[in-house]
């Protein structure tokens, strides 16, 4: 059959057009590995490099106070658990990162519904853990507020972006309603660490969608007063506060906890040569970073604390050249959230908290914890990909504010 020639800038259609070819998955990785911001994954491996070392010091610590006179644990145990779940978070943490911007705004709302249901199921079949009803059993013990963070901090950040559709619509009012939602779940278990990371967030992300000053400023008129009837309302809330004050079991822990954290000096006692770790409680979990600063000193305390604000910087500076509101919101839901979690952990341990509970992400021993930090990051990293060659003219930040003004 003769081939027929085509006018002068005509598409071939039917069977004159080209096949499309699929990418196979060698190139499917090499674009995957030039939009990944290779800097943050580096830093996050530095953290997760740190919390084996720090799990190695705290392990045979936590062993011996958990044994009793028949059972003997492994004083590695926990490190052996710990390097499971931090490979397996690794992969994980990879996996999330290879998703598009929408597939991982379609997860994030998927895990968020999920977690929302079984979250609302925890006072009916959760099992109780150190005095508090925080989990659930589906085969292992999991964790649903953990989890929960990630997917509000994607759900919400969705909500919020409507505002650059319609500035009339009343997303503040449902984002807020959702957050007093699981607020009120968390002081259930009682979960105190947790219910101000989920307020944090929420103020974050409203911050950020344009809400006027004079709302903003209620908030904070409004804080001290919430405040008050919180520690009126919520004994478990008011006796740690009691305790920080006055003494008592939780501050015996925070106490104990500073008093390890300073007893190594600038340069730690040596690994597995601190003798205080010993009398600490979760010395591999809440208290962990006490157990850095006595076995490595309080320089390698700065050293953590400076990774940590790394990452946040490194985040921050990849959003500030975003024009893309969703992508500015959930970045920034989920940085803070990993921000927020570290500083509130440290804080205890700097004896400048009362006790929370709370772990040190990518650092402390944890199994839902581990997972839920590095499905966040995962979040984080598929979000944040973006082609090196996709010029911007107007960074990202000022396209923002000036989308904000056009839609007021």
């Amino acid at each position: 059959m003769a081939s027929r020639s085509l006018p002068l800038g005509a598409e071939p259609v039917g069977f004159n057009a080209p096949v499309p070819v699929r990418r196979g998955w060698r190139e499917a990785l090499r674009v995957w590995w030039g939009e990944l911001d290779r800097a943050l994954v580096l830093l996050i491996a530095m953290l997760m490099g740190v919390g084996v070392v720090a799990v190695l010091a705290a392990s045979p610590a936590s062993a011996d106070q958990l044994s009793t006179a028949q059972v003997t644990l492994d004083p590695f145990m926990f490190l052996k658990r710990h390097v499971v779940f931090l490979c397996a978070g690794f992969a994980l943490m990879i996996g999330v990162s290879f998703l598009s911007r929408d597939r991982a705004r379609q997860l994030g709302i998927v895990v968020a519904l999920v977690m929302f249901a079984l979250l609302m199921l925890v006072p009916f079949i959760g099992f109780e853990r150190k005095g508090a009803v925080r989990w659930i059993d589906v085969g292992l013990s999991l964790q649903p507020s953990e989890f929960l963070k990630p997917g509000f901090a994607i759900a919400l950040a969705w909500i919020l972006s409507w505002r650059m559709r319609d500035p009339h619509l009343p997303v503040l009012w449902l984002a807020t309603g959702i957050t007093l939602a699981i607020a009120s779940l968390l002081m259930l278990q009682p979960n105190l660490g947790e219910t101000l990371l989920f307020a944090g967030t929420w103020f974050v992300l409203i911050f950020l969608s344009g809400v006027s000053f004079w709302k903003i400023a209620a908030v904070f008129a409004a804080g001290p007063a919430l405040l008050g009837v919180a520690y009126l309302t919520y004994e478990n809330g008011r006796n740690r506060i009691d305790a920080f004050i006055n003494g008592g079991t939780a501050f015996d822990q925070v106490y104990l906890a500073n008093r390890t954290l300073l007893s190594g000096g600038w340069d730690g006692s040596g690994l597995w040569m601190g003798h205080r770790k010993f009398t600490l409680p979760e010395a591999h979990t809440d208290y962990i970073f006490s157990v850095i600063g006595e076995e490595f000193g309080l320089i390698i305390c700065a050293l953590v604390v400076v990774l940590y604000l790394a990452v946040i910087a490194r985040v921050l500076v990849r959003l500030a050249e975003e024009d893309d509101f969703f992508t500015l919101l959930a970045g920034t839901g989920l940085i803070a959230q990993f921000g927020g979690q570290a500083f509130i952990n440290m804080a205890v341990n700097l004896r400048l908290s009362p006790a929370t509970g709370t772990t040190l992400p990518l650092i402390s021993y944890g199994g839902s914890s581990m997972l839920a930090v590095c499905f966040t990051l995962g979040l984080l990293l598929a979000i944040t990909r973006r082609n090196p060659f996709l010029e911007r003219d107007v960074p990202g930040i000022r396209t923002l504010f000036e989308r904000k003004e056009s839609a007021a």
